[in-house]
């Protein structure tokens, strides 16, 4: 699947209805999904644990750099 101009894809998962089960393979699909999406989430969840985004107000690479040290050292301690 390909975005408009090249852009980035942004894909939701299927929902199952009351009368409309999902199948092996959009339950699948799903699966991926969420396998992609759960390390982002963590990410961003640390962040707002360390209130950092708040008080953060500097330009944007800046920011990035400081961001990016912070879930290195945040991986860091995960698997230590």
């Amino acid at each position: 699947m390909a975005a408009p101009m090249g852009g980035p894809v942004s894909r939701l998962p299927r929902r199952a209805g009351r009368t409309h089960k999902l199948t092996p393979d959009q339950k699948e699909a799903n699966r991926a999904l969420a396998i992609g999406r759960a390390p982002v989430k963590h990410g961003f969840a640390h962040l707002k644990n360390w209130r950092i985004l708040i008080k953060l107000r500097t330009d944007p690479a800046r920011a990035t750099r400081l961001l990016r040290a912070l879930l290195v050292l945040t991986n860091i301690e995960i698997n230590r």
